[in-house]
Order: structure tokens, then C-alpha cells, then sequence
């Protein structure tokens, strides 16, 4: 058995993409990392490759693995979602003693985190999910980490996780303790969903700009670098303008132009929606992110529907030369607009789960976390940190005076590209539903009533009265033909 001294200060478990950057990320931080893989091949040809002569112990038993890691051991899971975890932990155990750290690097779903915290606690066994954001990139050079779970874990891996986050750019990791429970992977879970709508937004404003004045890739390309350099100063963004200037060696042609319109997913942005659902946040833009993608994944029917309702306009006659600045203009200002709403309607996600579940989640610091190393990385997200800090933080961002000015000076546009959009059919579903979300909750009165007048005619659900306190409800006899009776009034 190998001394104290020879011992590896962090282990790794899974080797696939992410997983092998983290440990070369933790290597060049100056730690020990020890690693296994279930296929034990994956191990020795990373120690033969990219890792090769550096500071990494390979092991190829569990029971190697854990006899190589320094007290209290730290072990952080990259596998599978799911079953797989549970496994992994049930092959982990009788090698763990009092007090070893189990960190759980996927993408959990935030309910079996908080199972796997209460427990390994019973079992006296420190358990951690932590949100890793940044992709293969970001793995390599610097993450952003949401790490959440059993406290008593942090002391050990503050200094670790920290220095191999990524760095904001006022020089702050971007890695914060999150909170109990499954709160790390849930705030990663709406970051993913967040991201849904953004990459959504940012391929509608392009959408926008191809149908309604036919820009090409290299004008897209020089649009979305401009924009850049603005208040849309971001990952995504960025990372557009390079894949629009890209060129396929054997065509020619755009790459862009070669790929297939069909967006894939692996669940985060639908756990969102649905939880978002089970909190009655009013999440939309998100759910409309992920609903665009179930639409794009159905293309032979597309196809159908387009032989069915053909187009009715060419670009040539909606949009002369002089109009393509202001299209430009309002292509940008809505986008920015609906990105708005859209973390808005994250925030107040956060802030609902932190109420159910008493995680008492810090917004501010949320914020700051998500300014480097993520993929919904972006300049604004300062502003938002700002919003929410403060002796009176804002409830939701379009109360904060910053975005509320921002708001009244992209709503024109925002409602002229909109407009076009539907005009001259150009799908823009996250777009339509940012506003309608703005327009709904900027509304003193909604249709509401009349809602409640039809659940309480067919149902006898019951209603509250305007000129009546709140929590007093009534009940009308539509048809001078019911009883007394009526049904539980509740709220989802």
C-alpha cells in the first residue's frame, strides 16, 4: 500500500470527455489525481496519451482506486445520470470510510441527489452534487462549478474546486458553495435550461436576419461579432460568428448550410419546463425552447405541412436595400429583450425552489458564478449579480431599474421584429412567448376571470370577488338550477 505521502489528493472516476479534462485541469493545478474507468483499456491508454508523465496514479480495481487516495478520500463521479450512479456508489462503499467525500460531476437529477445526501449521511459518508458547466473546453481550462450537499464536504474541496474554476473577469472564481441537498444539480439544471432558451433566441434573431433580407453567412458572421461587443457580449454569441464564418474544405459552402435542422437534447431543458411546472413559475420562453426542439426533430412532417401551406412571399419584395439596418437593429434589440425575460424567468425558478425546499439560495451569487467558465456565460450577468445584491434586491429582473430602462428601449423593436416574424411567417417561438411573458406579467388585468367564471359554471370551483378581501371565495348559480355544494379551491 502506497504511504500517505505517495497518495493521489483528489480521484477521478469516468474517463469519457469530460472527465479526462478534469483530471488534466486538476493535474496542472498541482494535484495528485488518481483515476479509474470501468474499462479498464480507457485507463492505461489515458496514461499513455494525455496523461503521460504526469502527476496521475492509475488504478484498475475500485479497491485500487480508493487505497490510493489521501484521508478523507475525494472522489469525484463523471458517469452517467441515473442507474449508473447508483451502481458506481454501491461498488464505492465498503472501501469508504467515516467521513469520505462522494461528488457526483453529472448532470443528476436534483431528486436523486437529495436521496444519495440523506443516505450516505446515515452511513456517515459526505455526499456532494456538483453542476459543471463550461463543456470540454471549459473542463480543460476552467469550469464553472455549482456544488451542493453535505457541508461538511466544502472545507476539503473549497480549495481545490476553486482553483480549477474558471476565472471571472474581475479575477473571482466562478465556483461558490451552493446550498444543501440537491441544490448545486438543480441550479445547474436551470442553467441548462436557461441555455435551451438562449441557444433558441440566438437562432431565431439569425432566422430572422436569413428570411426576411437573405444576409449571408459572412454578413451574419460580422452582425453577431458586433453584437458581441455589446450589451450581448457572450459565449454564444460568440461562438456563432465562428461557426456562421466556417467553411466545409470538401464544398466550399457554409458548414452551417450542410447541417440538418434538427436539434438534439439529452433532458435538462425538459426538466426545467416540468419543474418549473411543478412550482407554477411561469417559465415559458424555456418551454418553448424545448417544445422548438421536439418540432425540429420531426422533419419528414415538416416537410408534409410545408408541401401543404407554401410560402406566400419572397425576401425581394418585403425588404428593400434601406431597410436592412433597422432590421439589424431590431433582430439585436429583441434578442436582447427576450434574453431578459428569459433569466428572468430562471431567477424566479431559483427563488421558488429555494422557498420549497428552505435552500436559501443566493441569487447574487448564482450570478457571479455563471460570469465565466459556463455556456450561458455573458456581460450582463454583472448586472444581474447586481440586481439581485444589495439591501433591496429586485424580486424579478424587470423590476430592477438597469433592466427596466433597457426593457422600454428594446420594447419597440422588440414588437416590430415580432410583428414581421409573423407577418411573413418566420417562426419565432421563444421571441413571441418572451413578450407575451412581458406583456402578461406588465398586465394589472388578465382574462383570468373568466377563466374562473367557466371552472366555477361547469365545476363549481368557486372564485374570489374584487370587491372582496383576498382567500374569501363565492360560488354562482349559473343555471338556477344547482346546489349548494362546491369543489376545493386550490392553486398548482
Amino acid at each position: 500500500m502506497p504511504s500517505e505521502r505517495q497518495k493521489a489528493d483528489i480521484g477521478v472516476i469516468g474517463l469519457a470527455v469530460m472527465g479526462e479534462n478534469l483530471v488534466l485541469n486538476l493535474e496542472s493545478r498541482g494535484y495528485t489525481v488518481a483515476v479509474f474507468n470501468r474499462t479498464t483499456e480507457r485507463v492505461d491508454a489515458f496514461l499513455n496519451g494525455r496523461g503521460k508523465g504526469k502527476r496521475i496514479l492509475p488504478a484498475h480495481s475500485i479497491q485500487e482506486f480508493c487505497s490510493s487516495l489521501k484521508s478523507p478520500r475525494k472522489i469525484l463521479m463523471m458517469v452517467k445520470a441515473g442507474g449508473a450512479v447508483d451502481s458506481l456508489i454501491a461498488q464505492l462503499e465498503p472501501e469508504l470510510d467515516p467521513g469520505d467525500i462522494l461528488i457526483d460531476g453529472g448532470n443528476s437529477w436534483y431528486h436523486d441527489t437529495e436521496r444519495r445526501c440523506s443516505e450516505l449521511e446515515a452511513k456517515h459518508l459526505l455526499y456532494v452534487g456538483t453542476g459543471v458547466s463550461g463543456g470540454e473546453e471549459g473542463a480543460l481550462t476552467g469550469p464553472s462549478l455549482m456544488p451542493g450537499g453535505n457541508k461538511a464536504a466544502w472545507p476539503h474541496l473549497e480549495p481545490i474546486f476553486k482553483a480549477i474554476a474558471a476565472k471571472a473577469p474581475d479575477g473571482t472564481p466562478c465556483c461558490e458553495w451552493i446550498g444543501p441537498g440537491g441544490s448545486g444539480h438543480f441550479v445547474k439544471m436551470v442553467h441548462n435550461g436557461i441555455e435551451y432558451s438562449d441557444m433558441q433566441m440566438i437562432s431565431e434573431a439569425y432566422h430572422l436576419l436569413r428570411s426576411l433580407h437573405d444576409f449571408s453567412t459572412e454578413e451574419l458572421a460580422d452582425i453577431f461579432e458586433r453584437w458581441n461587443r455589446g450589451p450581448l457580449e457572450s459565449y454564444l454569441v460568440e461562438i456563432t460568428a465562428e461557426i456562421l464564418r466556417k467553411k466545409d474544405p470538401a464544398t466550399g459552402r457554409p458548414v452551417l448550410d450542410l447541417i440538418l435542422d434538427c436539434a438534439g437534447q439529452k433532458g435538462t431543458g425538459k426538466w426545467t419546463t416540468t419543474t418549473a411546472l411543478d412550482l407554477a413559475v411561469p417559465a415559458m420562453t424555456i418551454a418553448e425552447a424545448v417544445f422548438a426542439r421536439c418540432l425540429s426533430a420531426r422533419k419528414e412532417e415538416r416537410k408534409t405541412v410545408a408541401e401543404a401551406f407554401p410560402e406566400r412571399r419572397t425576401v425581394s419584395e418585403i425588404f428593400r436595400e434601406e431597410h436592412r439596418k433597422e432590421l439589424i437593429l431590431s433582430a439585436e434589440q429583441t434578442l436582447y429583450a427576450s434574453k431578459i425575460c428569459s433569466y428572468a424567468q430562471g431567477f424566479q425558478l431559483l427563488e421558488a425552489a429555494s422557498r420549497e425546499y428552505r435552500w436559501n439560495l443566493d441569487c447574487a451569487a448564482i450570478a457571479a458564478v455563471w460570469r465565466g467558465g459556463c455556456i450561458i456565460r455573458a456581460k450582463f450577468l454583472d448586472d444581474i449579480r447586481r440586481a439581485f445584491s444589495g439591501e433591496h434586491p429586485c424580486t424579478n429582473l424587470l423590476l430592477d431599474p438597469f433592466f427596466r430602462e433597457e426593457m422600454r428601449k428594446a420594447e419597440k423593436f422588440w414588437r416590430y421584429a415580432v410583428v414581421d416574424a409573423v407577418t411573413y411567417s418566420v417562426p419565432v417561438p421563444a421571441f413571441a412567448s418572451a413578450i407575451a411573458y412581458f406583456d402578461s406579467y406588465r398586465s394589472e388585468t388578465l382574462p383570468a376571470n373568466l377563466i374562473q367564471a367557466q371552472r366555477d359554471f361547469f365545476g363549481a370551483h368557486t372564485y374570489e370577488r374584487t370587491d372582496r378581501p383576498r382567500g374569501e371565495y363565492f360560488h354562482t348559480d349559473w343555471t338556477a338550477s344547482g346546489g349548494s355544494a362546491t369543489s376545493t379551491t386550490y392553486t398548482v
